[in-house]
C-alpha cells in the first residue's frame, strides 16, 4: 500500500492557497507595523520593505518546498541541518529553538498581546509586561493539566484574525474618505537613530513568518509539480495585498509620525474611525488571536525541550513525561521560567518589550535560516539521486538569494539590535559544549576504527521539534 493521504484528502490550490494565507496572515500585523515606521525615514520606504518582504518570502517558501518535498519530516529544520551539516548542528538548532528562538517567541507575542489588554484593563507602568506574565503562567497551567485547543477553536481564532485585518482596512478606507476624527500626524523627525532598512526588513519578515510552513504542503498537494508553485505565487499575491493594503491604512489615519508613536496600531485605527465600541471588539480580537497564537507556541515549544532531553543525557529530566496529562510537565515548566525571565528582560530594558524580543531572538532565528538556506544547495550535491516531487525554479539563483537575505538579516540584526541580540547570541554560545560532544561522536562513528565496531543503536532525531514560527 502506498504511503501519504487518500487523493481524495488531497489539497487543491484553492486549499493550499487558503491554508498558507491562514498560517502568514497572524498577530504580527497587529504589533510590528510601528516599529517598521520607527526604522524608515519615510513613507516610500515604508511602503517598499513591506513589498520587498513578500518577494522574500515567496523565495523562501520556494526553498522550503523543495526541502519539505525532498526529505518529509516532522522535524522540519532540524531534520534538514542534520542530513546537510550533521547530527551536532541538528542539535545545536534544537538547543538554540529551546532557549531563544521559541521561548524570544512566546514572550514577544505576549507582549503584543500586553499591549492590547493594557488597553482594556490598565495595570501600570508595567502593565504590559504584567499581562504577558499572566497569560504565559496561565496558558501553561492549561497545558499542564493536558488540555490543548482543538482545530475547530484554532481555525475560529485564524478567522477572528483575518476579520480584524478586513476590519482595520475597511475603518482605514473609511477614515480616508473622511469619516471619523482622522488627523495624520506630521513627520517631526527622521527615523529613530538605530534606524535601519536592515531592522525594518527584520521586522517585516516577523509579521510574514511561517511561510516556511510551505514545506509541509508539497507533501499533500494533488500535483505537487504542477499545483505548488501556484499556491505559493498565489498565495504571497495574497498576503502581500492584505499587507499592503492594510500599512496604506495605517498611513492614511495616522501619517509616518503617528504610526511610530502608536502602540496598539490597530485599536487605534478603530477608535479614530469608528469610536471607542469598536476599538474595544477589536482589542478582544487580538488579545483572543494571541492567546491562541501563545497557548499553540507554548504547546509546541515544550515538546522541544522534551526532544532535548531525549537526546542529551545531562538534560534527560526534561522528558519527564505526565502519563495522567500526557504532557511534558518538566519541559513546561522550564520553558514557562525563560519565557517569564524574558518577559522580565523585556519589562525592563530600554523601548518596548516586543522590540526587546525581536532583538533576542533575530540573530539566532536568521543564522540558521541562512543554514538551512545554505542546505538546499549541500543536499542538492550531495543527495542527487533523491527523488524531489517539487525543484525550487531557476536554481542555484533562488536559494542563493535567500542566502544572501538571511545573511543581511544576521548582519542588521546583530549590528542595531543592541543587548538583546547579543544576550541571545550569548545564550546559543551556551549551548556549544552540546554541540562539541556532537561533532566529536559523529566524527568517531565516520572513523575507520569506528567501521570495524559492531553497530549500535544511534538516538533518533528529536522527532517533536516542529518547524513553526508563532508571529
Amino acid at each position: 500500500m502506498s504511503g501519504g493521504a487518500p487523493e481524495s484528502a488531497k489539497l487543491s490550490v484553492l486549499d493550499g492557497v487558503a491554508m498558507l494565507v491562514g498560517i502568514v496572515v497572524g498577530i504580527g500585523i497587529f504589533g510590528f507595523p510601528p516599529m517598521v515606521a520607527a526604522n524608515v525615514d519615510d513613507s516610500f520606504q515604508y511602503m517598499a520593505v513591506w513589498v520587498a518582504g513578500g518577494l522574500v518570502m515567496l523565495v523562501g517558501a520556494l526553498c522550503y518546498a523543495e526541502l519539505g518535498s525532498a526529505y518529509p519530516s516532522a522535524g522540519g529544520e532540524y531534520h534538514y541541518l542534520t542530513r546537510a551539516y550533521g547530527r551536532w548542528l541538528g542539535m545545536l538548532f534544537a538547543w538554540a529553538r529551546g532557549t531563544v528562538i521559541q521561548t524570544g517567541a512566546i514572550a514577544a507575542v505576549a507582549f503584543i498581546y500586553g499591549e492590547y489588554a493594557n488597553q482594556l484593563v490598565p495595570l501600570g507602568e508595567y502593565g504590559e509586561g504584567l499581562h504577558a506574565a499572566i497569560a504565559v503562567v496561565a496558558l501553561t497551567i492549561l497545558n499542564l493539566a493536558g488540555t490543548v485547543q482543538s482545530n475547530w477553536m484554532q481555525r475560529v481564532f485564524t478567522v477572528l484574525a483575518l476579520a480584524g485585518v478586513l476590519a482595520v482596512i475597511v475603518a482605514a478606507l473609511a477614515g480616508a474618505a473622511g469619516v471619523g476624527n482622522v488627523t495624520p500626524v506630521p513627520v517631526t523627525g527622521e527615523s529613530s537613530p538605530s534606524g535601519t532598512l536592515g531592522m525594518a526588513m527584520v521586522f517585516v519578515l516577523l509579521t510574514y513568518g511561517g511561510w516556511n510552513e510551505a514545506a509541509y504542503l508539497s507533501g499533500e498537494m494533488r500535483d505537487v509539480k504542477r499545483d505548488m508553485r501556484r499556491v505559493l505565487v498565489l498565495g504571497t499575491l495574497v498576503v502581500v495585498a492584505l499587507y499592503v493594503a492594510v500599512n496604506l491604512a495605517f498611513l492614511s489615519i495616522f501619517g509616518l509620525q503617528g504610526l511610530r508613536d502608536s502602540t496598539a496600531v490597530a485599536a487605534d485605527v478603530m477608535q479614530a474611525v469608528v469610536g471607542p465600541a469598536s476599538a474595544v471588539l477589536l482589542s478582544l480580537i487580538v488579545c483572543f488571536t494571541a492567546l491562541s497564537t501563545i497557548n499553540g507556541s507554548i504547546f509546541t515549544g515544550a515538546r522541544v525541550y522534551f526532544a532535548l532531553g531525549q537526546d542529551i543525557p545531562a538534560l534527560q529530566r526534561l522528558s519527564t513525561w505526565s502519563t495522567r496529562g500526557l504532557t511534558p510537565v518538566t519541559a513546561l515548566l522550564v520553558q514557562c521560567v525563560i519565557t517569564l525571565g524574558l518577559i522580565a528582560f523585556g519589562s525592563l530594558s530600554h523601548g518596548s518589550g516586543v522590540q526587546t524580543m525581536v532583538a533576542y531572538t533575530a540573530p539566532v532565528f536568521w543564522l540558521f535560516m541562512l543554514l538551512v538556506a545554505a542546505s538546499l544547495i549541500i543536499l542538492r550535491r550531495r543527495d542527487g539521486a533523491q527523488p524531489r516531487p517539487f525543484r525550487v525554479p531557476l536554481y542555484p539563483v533562488t536559494p542563493l538569494i535567500l542566502c544572501l537575505a538571511c545573511a543581511g538579516l544576521v548582519y542588521s540584526s546583530v549590528m542595531y539590535a543592541g543587548i538583546g541580540g547579543l544576550v541571545g547570541l550569548a545564550v546559543l554560545a551556551s549551548g556549544v559544549p552540546f554541540m562539541l560532544k556532537y561533532r566529536r561522536a559523529d566524527a568517531s562513528a565516520r572513523s575507520p576504527e569506528a567501521s570495524s565496531l559492531p553497530k549500535t543503536t544511534s538516538p533518533e532525531p528529536a522527532k517533536h521539534v516542529v518547524s513553526e514560527h508563532p508571529l
